[in-house]
């Protein structure tokens, strides 16, 4: 058993702290599980309280341009009231619910660059600890899977993703950020987009699939952004084809002549598909699921395990562990 913390703040030869979040990657809205390890020091402490906090690693936009930093978007208690012997070892298990618009940190294993972290905090005596910090990952929920795919098999590619703090006008969002997935668009939409950028906004009833493309200029015009937004149930995953319903929505946004405005007006129109689970006549079959992103010319996970982008999402995941455990050192 290796103890990655002890407890500095609470005193020389107090007890340490593990956390061992159980293996395989978490589902939003789904349960997180694990076990916080206590190992107890020189004299007998009481455990006032033991915390979990979720962190993510957040840009914002401000008048001096962008800057990153670090958001708490989740708190829960598992353990306290209770007498740590010297030198005692006890292990606490806990499930916690994580929020349904918890980001996607990978794709099929693959990472996407987004940091999530899972800290320990320990209150012993008045005094608090940040104790533990862990990565989180998180993988898509069916539907999400089945529209990364999709846009996949249809020739997209992926560019970065990242999490941007503000609020989505118009929509269900709950966290005080949201993820962008900026996707390379297909060979037959290169004439209409530069890029385009996806957000999922997940709750129990479904997913809202946020979409803005970044619209190229004719000659006797300027370009712009084409923003909407569709809703899809959960039961939709194994049941539309899903090729053809994502294929549909970037027709409908690259044949559209006016821009919906930015982020403050998501879901001003949303062109009244605002349910997603009757797909139009004369749909094609498209790839299963788990297949769409290997066939894809440029694939989501593809693009991610092409080397650059994977090499850069670790080193900037492993600078945000370690700026937060030099803070917590220094707490």
């Amino acid at each position: 058993m290796v103890f990655k913390r002890l407890l500095g703040a609470i005193g020389v030869g107090g007890p340490s702290v593990d956390t061992v979040l159980d293996g395989g990657a978490a589902l939003p809205g789904g349960a997180l599980t694990g076990r916080v390890l206590l190992r107890g020091g020189g004299s007998a402490v009481d455990i006032e309280h033991i915390g979990l906090e979720l962190i993510a690693r957040v840009e914002a936009e401000h008048a001096e341009g962008e800057s990153e930093g670090s958001v708490v978007f989740e708190r829960f208690t598992v353990g306290g009231g209770f007498r740590l012997g010297e030198g005692e070892e006890r292990e606490l298990p806990f499930s916690v619910p994580l929020p349904w618009e918890t980001p996607v940190t990978e794709l099929h294993g693959q990472p996407l660059g987004v940091a999530l972290g899972v800290r320990t905090e320990v209150a012993v005596a008045g005094a608090r600890d940040k104790g533990d910090l862990d990565p989180l990952a998180v993988r898509p929920l069916p539907v999400q899977e089945a529209v990364l795919e999709a846009f996949g098999g249809l020739g997209f590619g992926f560019r970065s993703a990242d999490l941007e703090y503000g609020h989505i006008g118009g929509t269900g969002q709950r966290l005080p950020f949201y993820q962008e997935i900026e996707l390379t668009p297909a060979p037959q939409y290169a004439h209409a987009m530069n890029e385009l950028e996806l957000t999922f906004l997940a709750s129990p009833a479904g997913v809202e699939i946020v979409l803005e493309a970044d619209k190229r200029g004719g000659p006797f015009s300027a370009g712009h952004d084409a923003l909407t937004r569709f809703t899809v149930r959960h039961e939709d995953a194994p049941a539309l084809d899903w090729q053809a319903e994502v294929d549909g929505w970037i027709r409908r946004m690259t044949e559209h002549h006016d821009a919906y405005g930015s982020h403050a007006a998501y879901g001003h129109d949303s062109h009244g598909y605002g349910h997603a689970g009757v797909p139009g006549t004369g749909h094609h079959s498209g790839p299963g699921l788990g297949t769409a992103v290997a066939a894809g010319a440029a694939g989501l996970a593809v693009g991610v395990v092409g080397g650059m982008v994977a090499a850069e999402a670790v080193d900037e995941i492993g600078d945000f562990f370690e700026g937060e455990e030099d803070e917590a050192d220094e707490a």
